[in-house]
């Protein structure tokens, strides 16, 4: 695309995009506002499929339809107007609700944040108490919750425990779930409803409150110890810290140094705008389903080894490092691209993540109560070679927040799969306050539906089975389009060699089953 400019002195510029489309010389005037466009202007930007020549004269390309813009992965498109989180990537800027993430790890707690980031302000001594107390009131799971997490493997991923624990409260509170009370139980709040706006934050409670204690039995069910119930009295963290450990002492306190890091680290990830789980949650809630469901949906999302699990692999990339002498080989493959660099870069920051800069000092505090980490010095080593090397300079390739944060549960003593659920848990909170606000929305929630480009086969004629074996040998053969056979166990051997009758009496040699 060619770009010209004339900027200069003289009038305030009007704030439009003005569009030759040189299939038909048609000229469109369309706003901006915000510095965006809407997507759907230009469907007014329409062609004759006439207008259209050469191989790309198709009817499925709807060109009389308007045009369509094309943002694989949405690198570039927004889809609503948040007043949550405002991330400025080149110059490194995380605030929440205006307040630099800075300030608040160094003044606030989690449960203050998440108070900030669900309704827009720092509460008073008066909010903050009747929010805590509810969130906290809200940490106990019914006993068949329970009975569903012990009936998990002892090595099953704690991010799948952690996911079907979150639809399976959906079922456990019924009055929650639009499909049974009504499609408008939620969105009824934006108009004034009080019934619905309580009866919306009751679920908010319920969600944040036992996020942790779900969290923790995953964690008791890889250790075979049986679960804690939420203590009284403590802080979120601290409540968090008590349920993994507490082995039946009496008044047993974590440590107020590992309690403080873990807030700070709660702080630091309870949102992060529109990343591929807050956008799941959306996506689902935008279909009006139950909070338990879309948060569910939401763990799915970051369970994913591109999002979550980033930083099970920094620790992972630095155990297989061996030590700060073996980096500058690494940097090497890196760079030749036969190994991947974990903990650097961001999809959105360009410059340095602020909030590794933050657990940089997090991971200091854990270290002088829980020891020092020998990956530490791997991991200072590879920064300072990746800080002073052009390949990652001119790529822009910073530690992000998982460079640090994976090291620091591992000073912990917290499995590597477990990681990805310390993530989780203060993440609730940012799902929750974008899926509250969007419940909100004066204008409605309007569903989620993406368009897509077509471009495969133009109408075909349907050929019968026996004729397509012939067509097929006269056809470059596609990996993708044939189903790969799999191996099957002992059982389907031995099967193979019995006879059986089906449903309908039929005589079988051999069973595929």
């Amino acid at each position: 695309m060619g770009i010209t400019s004339n900027a200069g002195a003289g009038p305030a510029p009007e704030q439009s995009l003005t569009i030759i489309d040189n299939r038909t010389n048609s000229t469109y005037k369309i706003p901006i506002t915000d510095n965006s466009i809407l997507a759907s202007d230009f469907k007014k930007i329409k062609a004759s499929s006439a207008a259209v020549i050469g191989d790309r004269q198709r009817e499925e390309n709807e060109t009389e339809g308007g045009l369509r813009v094309y943002d694989a992965g949405f690198t570039n498109t927004a889809v609503l107007r948040s007043t949550i989180t405002y991330i400025d990537g080149e110059r490194g800027i995380l605030r929440y609700r205006g307040y630099p993430i800075e300030e608040l790890a160094a003044s606030s707690n989690f449960l203050e944040v998440a108070y900030l980031l669900l309704y827009g302000d720092l509460p008073t001594k008066r909010q903050y108490k009747i929010f805590s107390s509810e969130v906290m009131h809200h940490s106990f799971v019914h006993r068949d919750v329970e009975g569903l997490m012990e009936s998990f493997r002892y090595d099953s991923h704690p991010m799948a425990m952690l996911t079907s624990a979150f639809a399976a409260l959906g079922a456990f509170s019924p009055e929650a779930n639009p499909a049974l009370q009504g499609q408008n139980l939620y969105t009824n709040a934006a108009k004034g409803d009080m019934a619905a706006m309580a009866n919306m934050d009751k679920q908010i409670y319920r969600l944040i409150g036992k996020a942790p204690t779900l969290a923790t039995m995953a964690y008791r069910v890889r250790q075979g110890r049986p679960f804690n119930k939420p203590p009284l009295g403590l802080s979120f963290a601290g409540s968090f810290l008590y349920m993994i450990d507490a082995l039946n002492e009496r008044e047993y306190k974590p440590n107020p140094v590992l309690e403080r890091a873990l807030d700070i680290l709660f702080i630091l990830h309870a949102d992060h705008e529109l990343n591929a789980s807050t956008a799941t949650v959306l996506q689902v809630g935008s279909t009006l389903a139950d909070p338990y469901t879309a948060v569910s949906a939401g763990c799915a999302a970051l369970y994913g080894p591109s999002h979550g699990g980033a930083n099970e692999a920094v620790v992972r990339m630095l155990e297989e490092i061996g030590g700060k002498e073996n980096v500058p080989k690494f940097i090497e493959q890196v760079k030749k691209k036969t190994r991947v660099l974990s903990g650097f870069g961001h999809r959105v920051y360009k410059n340095t993540d602020p909030r590794s800069t933050i657990i940089r000092q997090v991971a200091e505090d854990v270290f002088r109560v829980a020891g020092r980490s020998p990956l530490l010095d791997t991991a200072l080593a590879l920064k300072e070679a990746a800080e002073t090397d052009s390949y990652f300079i001119d790529r822009k390739l910073y530690p992000n927040v998982d460079f640090y944060s994976g090291i620091c549960y591992k000073v912990l003593g917290l499995p590597t799969d477990f990681y990805v659920l310390m993530f989780a848990v203060p993440r609730v909170v940012g799902w929750l306050a974008h899926w509250r606000q969007m419940v909100l929305q004066s204008s409605g929630v309007k569903i989620w539906r993406p368009r897509q480009i077509y471009v495969g086969e133009a109408a075909r004629e349907y050929v019968p089975m026996d004729a397509r074996e012939q067509q097929l040998r006269h056809n470059e053969p596609d990996f993708r389009k044939t189903p790969v056979p799999i191996s099957h166990g002992g059982d389907t051997k031995r099967r193979a060699l019995a006879t059986f009758k089906d449903q309908l009496g039929r005589v079988h040699v051999g069973s595929k089953l």
